[in-house]
């Protein structure tokens, strides 16, 4: 079966009792969440026989035509992680109970575990040193497993860069810079602004710049894309609209540099990148040490500004003061990180 829920109104009884296979006798629903692409509605269920989960939750396409038809290969690739991928990783992640997209790519449908009470992070508040260090150490679960595996370049919905799209994604930063520097000139501080214009200037460069080791890469692993445990502190990563095969030090990267206040970040950082490197090193990874982790993970700085702007500019959700004071936030810090890590010197 490949039946995509197109709307909250299709997720009928009907419709989820065909795709979970149980009984689904009565659908509630409820909208959580604030996603720039797609959105996302908590289900509860009621049974008749067989049991199952009593509350999912539903991601869904959000946005008009010309909106779906802009960021439908973020749509390809969630769809892709979930029903390709995460059975072959162990980073935390919801299960996927069912997933369809429809062959335009324009529409799709997730059916995810509910996660609650876990509560998830708050990109413009930042998270504290524990909370950063636990979430890389989820990111060795996503790393370490296909570490430099020849097997994902055949996977359709992850697109290693080439110098083509290099290019075209250099091109696209640079209109898409100035954009982001003309909307928020005013909350934006001048060495930000400069700092934003430097990266679009190196960015086609660093887009191919030391291409292994290479893996799985969830590409915009921040704090409003995870999901904290009050229990445990664990972590779970959510919204896999930008999986790709990259650098794994990316992802560590733009975690910590827009996560982390820069004072904390600072304090910490150094610990945390270790920490990461002994982990995959204990996972059975070779021939990658310490130094070249640490010049790894000031390169991956760029990949902040680089989320940041294209995700504001190509957001398909309306603006609002949360999401401005979300980007903003994410542009200083990493900004901050780029200048005091000198991340373009390592180019």
């Amino acid at each position: 079966m490949n039946a995509v829920a197109g709307s909250l109104e299709d997720l009928t009884p009907s419709w989820l009792t065909k795709v979970l296979g149980r009984s689904v006798i009565n659908v509630a629903s409820e909208r959580i969440g604030t996603g720039q692409i797609g959105e996302s509605h908590r289900l509860s269920l009621t049974y008749e026989g067989r049991p199952g989960p009593p509350t999912l939750v539903a991601k869904l396409a959000t946005g008009d035509a010309a909106a779906r038809e802009r960021v439908k290969g973020g749509f390809a690739k969630e769809v892709g992680f979930y029903t390709q991928l995460s059975t072959t990783v162990d980073v935390r992640t919801p299960r996927c109970w069912y997933g369809a997209i429809n062959d335009d790519w324009t529409t799709f449908t997730l059916l995810l575990d509910d996660l609650a009470p876990s509560v998830p992070g708050v990109q413009a508040d930042g998270c504290s040193p524990a909370q950063a260090a636990e979430a890389v150490r989820n990111l060795v679960g996503l790393h370490a497993p296909r570490w430099d595996d020849e097997c994902l370049l055949g996977i359709d919905v992850l697109t290693p860069t080439t110098p083509e799209t290099a290019d075209f994604l250099g091109e696209l930063f640079a209109t898409s810079t100035d954009g982001f520097v003309e909307r928020y000139r005013k909350e934006l501080l001048d060495e930000d602004i400069a700092t934003l214009h430097d990266v679009s200037a190196a960015i086609t460069t660093w887009l191919t710049a030391r291409p292994r080791p290479f893996g799985v890469v969830h590409g915009d692993y921040r704090l409003d894309n995870l999901m904290f445990s009050p229990d445990t502190n664990h972590v779970y990563a959510l919204d896999w609209q930008t999986v790709t095969v990259a650098p794994p030090l990316r992802d560590v990267a733009y975690f910590l540099g827009t996560s982390l206040e820069p004072s904390l970040r600072r304090a910490h950082e150094e610990g945390i990148v270790a920490e990461y490197h002994e982990a995959i090193m204990a996972r059975g990874i070779v021939d990658y040490d310490g130094r070249r982790c640490w010049d790894d993970y000031r390169l991956g700085q760029v990949q902040g500004p680089m989320i940041t702007v294209l995700g504001c500019m190509f957001a398909t959700a309306e603006r609002s003061v949360r999401a401005d004071n979300m980007f903003l936030a994410m542009a200083s810090r990493s900004c901050a990180a780029i200048r005091e890590l000198r991340s373009l010197d390592v180019l």
